[in-house]
């Protein structure tokens, strides 16, 4: 890995040892006001990597764009040698408005690498890909369980990639989940650019969970500490645990309509047959107990109150990994 004294970037030239801030805009608000999302550049006068850290692909993953801002925040950032692009939130026109997708309507993680002339989200995609993603050698995306789904603190790899599992391993979250690369995602398209990328997931949509929260940012530490990157004045911890490997997994879905109550926190080994949680109607004449259909580790949980027939519920691991 290696970089240019002069990183030319979005218009602006940064030089070794500066810092800078750009600006990443495509397109106007219908009022015509501009919207500044934030490229935050540290650059160490000695030359080595750059990670690229992400956030907010989608608008209503607070919690990864908490992770983001507590790592600019604290100045983890500022790296002893190479350079760490940061930013925040991605998708700004669907944080502004509390939505996951664009104004257009579509999922940004759905249309890479984007196009100069298609949507707004597609538009952003392409600048995204085109002036930001060939200058970097590491990618940290951070994102958010949807709706009421929370999820566990996982990183997401695919399967079979020595670079992406040691890295993974490095970062030190409780769960590693092999995963398929999605297509037209942000993280297949760069994979087939040869980039590594970690994607991080934990927490649930417009809520913030300090141990996610922690989780997400000592893990950045490890990863730049790993990479000799890590400024002096920071130190990563050890993971506390070699972390959960899942490899295959499936969905428990709802087979009632009702009021929903779980008995089970994300992150819990659990055994074929225990309950899981309990489906009731508001009348007090219904009771039905959802139970874990095989052993395995439940990874995410629907905390919605209410649920319909058919809603997925429980995320829980067939296979494990040794």
């Amino acid at each position: 890995m290696s970089e240019k004294e002069v990183l030319d970037i979005l218009g602006k030239k940064v030089g070794l040892g500066e810092s800078a801030k750009v600006s990443f805009n495509v397109a106007k608000l219908h009022t015509q006001n501009t919207i500044d999302v934030p490229v935050i550049i540290e650059r160490s006068k000695k030359p080595g990597p750059t990670v690229l850290i992400t956030a907010g692909i989608h608008g209503d993953e607070v919690n990864g764009v908490e992770i983001v801002r507590q790592i600019i925040a604290k100045g983890i950032n500022k790296p002893s040698k190479g350079t760490i692009i940061c930013i925040p939130v991605i998708n700004v026109f669907g944080f502004i408005h509390m939505d996951r997708e664009f104004p257009d309507g579509r999922d940004l993680n759905r249309v890479f690498p984007g196009s100069a002339k298609g949507s707004l989200a597609s538009q952003v995609a392409h600048k995204l890909m085109t002036e930001i993603v060939p200058h970097v050698d590491l990618i940290l995306d951070f994102h958010t369980g949807g709706a009421d789904r929370f999820n566990a603190a996982q990183i997401r790899i695919s399967k079979d990639d020595i670079i992406l599992d040691e890295l993974a391993q490095v970062f030190g979250a409780p769960i590693i989940y092999y995963s398929k690369n999605v297509h037209k995602s942000f993280r297949s398209t760069c994979h087939k650019l040869g980039i590594p990328m970690l994607l991080f997931e934990g927490g649930k949509s417009f809520h913030i969970d300090n141990t996610v929260t922690n989780t997400g940012v000592n893990g950045t530490k490890r990863i730049l500490s790993h990479l000799e990157m890590l400024n002096k004045k920071f130190k990563a911890s050890a993971p506390k645990n070699s972390g959960i490997k899942i490899n295959d997994s499936k969905w428990i879905r709802a087979k009632h309509s009702g009021m929903f109550k779980t008995s089970v926190s994300a992150n819990t080994i659990v055994n074929k047959g225990d309950v899981l949680g309990h489906i009731t109607d508001p009348y007090g004449s219904f009771n039905y107990f959802v139970k874990a259909p095989n052993d395995g580790c439940v990874f995410n949980v629907n905390e919605s109150p209410i649920i319909y027939q058919g809603d997925a519920i429980f995320h829980i691991s067939t296979k494990l990994e040794s």
